[in-house]
């Protein structure tokens, strides 16, 4: 397997991201744009981003903090993302740019192209989504479904998928059932799984470590939604 940092700008920062690509494989194929946790990027995507080559895509871990590396501010963290919530251009531009970094990839089929994401890396696909970028397929694990910009009708092209905890502190009910309405007053071909048991960060096996109540690794949520994700991918890149 190839892994290599790409260095690449948007919206005034410095991004690095995480390529994986598993050589044994001839020819494009499938793509998938990975969007990491709320503090930045760290080896749980970058595992993620090596699973997926393993799987045979193409996949590109992308940086929307910069430095492509986590934040140790975490009240840093917390404020661009609040920012970024109620108005996205800026992480859309640095989703954006991590897009065409994995669309130049001679690998990469651009016809068949998916974004996921983990926590806020999974608002930020969706907002992705949102705007209309070409991608087929759109997951979000332990997503804030909540957007400054809603879908407008027609105007997504993904097929969506999240992926919830239904302990998940951080999504209560009554944001699950707004973005059902938005979803479905767009038109969007969306589904969302629950998952008992399951808190918010449940694919990640050090969720428990940063000691915050409602936080913590399930691994059966976990090896589910890994497992819903490759059948989304499959169903759509048929």
């Amino acid at each position: 397997m190839k892994t290599s940092d790409i260095e690449y700008q948007a919206d005034g920062a410095r991004l690095v991201g995480y390529l994986a690509v598993d050589e044994t494989t001839v020819g494009k194929r499938p793509a998938v744009l990975v969007a990491h946790e709320g503090f930045g990027l760290n080896d749980h995507a970058k595992e993620i981003a090596r699973r997926l080559a393993e799987a045979g895509y193409v996949a590109f871990a992308l940086d929307y903090h910069g430095d492509g590396k986590p934040l140790t501010d975490m009240a840093l963290a917390m404020s661009r993302i609040r920012g970024w919530i109620a108005d996205p251009t800026g992480s859309l531009a640095r989703g954006r740019a991590g897009l065409e970094i994995l669309l130049r990839q001679k690998e990469t089929d651009a016809s068949r192209v998916a974004g996921i994401g983990y926590c806020f890396g999974g608002t930020l696909v969706l907002d992705m989504a949102r705007s209309g970028e070409d991608l087929k397929v759109v997951v979000g694990f332990h997503s804030g479904l909540g957007t400054g910009r809603p879908a407008a009708p027609g105007g997504v092209k993904s097929t969506v998928l999240v992926q919830i905890g239904a302990e998940d502190p951080v999504i209560p009910a009554e944001q699950r059932l707004a973005f059902e309405r938005e979803m479905t007053a767009a038109g969007v071909d969306w589904r969302m799984i629950l998952y008992s048991g399951a808190g918010h960060s449940f694919t990640n096996p050090n969720a428990n470590l940063a000691g915050r109540p409602g936080f913590s690794y399930h691994e059966p949520s976990d090896r589910r939604s890994w497992r819903a994700m490759l059948d989304a991918f499959d169903e759509v890149f048929a």
